[in-house]
């Protein structure tokens, strides 16, 4: 089978983290789609011919029927994704697969997540990624996230705009019974506009952006061992 559509993850932010497979597959496409903000980005690399179909929450069923229409129709089909579409966009790829009747082919791209651990200079090996932006039942995720804390894992969280945001984040894993002196990060906007914010758990009570990320810090540091 003729690989005519792909979901492609655009990295986060600035196209210098778009892959060079992404950006070739994007710019050949005769229908993109994907939501406002992540078509925004890519605006300049979709063809003047190409047809652009937006999601949102709401009409997401919808449209992808209409995407799986156009490639059934023999057009070539990219839908795209913010970051990478393996660390928080699997819900989403599962309707794409629904609406076309096959697993559709995937581009993974750089995550917030990885960017987030070159900028606080953290080991995936000892970090545990746990994303709150999904629909459905949160809890089963914030229990995970207080097990990695108990472990002496840092943990590198996205949060769900805007319902469970990092102040409320911070108030849960206090709640939860971790010591509210784990240091912690948020950023804003990265490979953009970035900003952040840097202290312990217990002062993390500010609002931030719904473009933010957050790091919870072990207390017990692993040496490095070089």
């Amino acid at each position: 089978m003729e690989e005519r559509i792909h979901s492609i993850g655009i990295g986060p932010g600035s196209l210098d983290f778009l892959t060079a497979k992404g950006k070739a597959l994007i710019e050949q496409a005769d229908v993109v789609s994907g939501f406002q903000a992540v078509v925004d980005i890519i605006q300049p690399l979709i063809s003047k011919e190409a047809k652009v179909i937006i999601l949102t929450y709401k009409n997401q069923t919808d449209e992808l029927n209409k995407v799986a229409d156009e490639y059934k129709a023999g057009k070539r089909c990219a839908v795209v994704y913010m970051g990478d579409l393996h660390f928080s966009g699997f819900q989403m790829l599962e309707r794409v697969d629904l609406a076309l009747g096959f697993e559709t082919p995937t581009v993974p791209g750089i995550s917030s997540a990885q960017i987030m651990a070159s900028k606080t200079r953290v080991c995936f090996d000892e970090t545990t990624f746990v994303t709150f932006h999904r629909r459905g039942d949160l809890e089963p995720f914030k229990k995970h996230l207080v097990q990695v804390l108990k472990d002496d894992r840092n943990s590198i969280i996205i949060p769900l705009p805007w319902s469970f945001m990092p102040k409320d984040i911070a108030q849960f894993l206090i709640e939860s019974g971790i010591p509210s002196d784990h240091k912690v990060e948020v950023w804003e906007n990265l490979t953009r506009n970035e900003a952040s914010w840097e202290g312990q758990l217990g002062d993390c009570t500010q609002e931030f952006s719904d473009m933010s990320i957050m790091l919870v810090r072990t207390r017990n540091p692993m040496e490095s061992q070089i």
